[in-house]
């Protein structure tokens, strides 16, 4: 049998684990050095047990993120649908998603879910046959953010469930993608676009060929195609903010690409594994060491938004053997106070001037 832990006593009675811990302190101290969690015999947990039973009902959010518990315990305290992947509280204004690539791929669920690496969580909304639509769980998930619910995200594998954290909605809320159904045939689904509010993503299950991914890996750069360009089906039944991918920075990429390899230096991919993800500049330049992030645009969003892009890919190559120099690819000069940030930070800028390119290092 699973021990008793503060979390099961929380989600038991409805209330805070600091509520649960603040009475284990008083009757029994504090945790020994060499203990991180506490685990209460029978007669331990009926003491706890008597101390909660007044305050049992006020429903506060009881589990702490990693927390691993039973799912039908979490249904029990808050109410909601204990079957499908989507399940909405009768008790409080939250939202449960339930997330296990490996047992949903027989519906296509595994093709486009996980973490992206942009930190958001990609996850496929419920209809296991035929096009997934905008009713039960799947409008609650699009209406999250406008109802003020909060959405609480779960890892599971049955019987258990794996606190990973509270999120929201971001922008786009949602974009459909092409996923095989439970009768083989292509269907569209909804894919929510999921950013945490408070949560260790990390706790999300793993894609296999990222886990298997631990070090940084090059491979060759294709330049991208900017007549490649796919926008989301019937857009008028999702909220603003579609994902559309610009023509502007495919060209700019394609045009930079080409020039390095005309004077000798060709770019490379390099995929970094971060913390159960995988992030990719637009390019990597071995011969000097330049870590490049492409903006369609000079305007300072973009530009502050590349500065920051591109020090995290710098940060996270460390594991190569060779040093490397963050770079900002711009379709011209960006503003002279933005060229002293980036010099200042260390960041290489390229911009295109007619039909070649200038390098400003820092």
């Amino acid at each position: 049998m699973e021990p008793t832990t503060p979390a099961t006593l929380a989600l038991e009675f409805g209330v805070s684990q600091k509520r649960v811990r603040d009475i284990l302190r008083s009757l029994y101290g504090t945790l020994p050095d060499d203990t991180t969690r506490w685990a209460l015999d029978d007669s331990q947990a009926q003491e706890v047990r008597s101390r909660l039973a007044p305050h049992a009902g006020r429903r506060e959010w009881a589990l702490d993120i990693g927390d691993k518990v039973l799912r039908r315990a979490i249904h029990r305290q808050y109410g909601g649908g204990q079957q499908g992947g989507i399940s909405t509280s009768s008790a409080t204004r939250d939202i449960f998603v339930f997330t296990n690539p490996a047992r949903g791929s027989r519906y296509g669920y595994d093709l486009h879910e996980g973490l992206q690496p942009d930190g958001s969580f990609a996850y496929t909304g419920e209809g296991r046959s035929g096009d997934q639509e905008f009713s039960r769980g799947n409008k609650a998930l699009l209406a999250a953010a406008d109802e003020g619910r909060t959405i609480r995200v779960f890892n599971a594998v049955s019987p258990y469930a794996t606190y990973v954290g509270a999120f929201t909605t971001g922008d786009p809320v949602c974009y459909f993608q092409e996923i095989p159904g439970e009768d083989g045939m292509m269907r569209r689904a909804i894919v929510f676009n999921l950013v945490p509010l408070e949560a260790s993503p990390a706790l999300l299950a793993p894609n296999p060929g990222q886990l298997r991914m631990l070090k940084p890996q090059m491979v060759r750069w294709d330049p991208p195609d900017a007549s490649d360009i796919s926008l989301v089906a019937d857009a008028t039944n999702l909220p603003p903010g579609d994902r559309i991918v610009s023509r502007v920075e495919f060209q700019l990429q394609a045009d930079f690409g080409h020039w390095l390899e005309e004077r000798g230096t060709p770019p490379s991919r390099l995929r970094l594994p971060v913390a159960g993800t995988i992030i990719e500049p637009d390019m990597y330049v071995e011969s000097e060491g330049w870590l490049v992030e492409a903006k369609k645009s000079t305007g300072r969003e973009y530009v502050r938004m590349a500065i920051g892009q591109v020090l995290d890919y710098v940060h996270n190559a460390r594991a190569l053997d060779t040093l490397t120099t963050p770079m900002i690819l711009l379709p011209g000069r960006a503003e002279p106070d933005l060229m002293e940030l980036s010099a200042d930070l260390g960041i290489s800028l390229a911009a295109r001037n007619g039909d070649s390119f200038e390098v400003l290092r820092p």
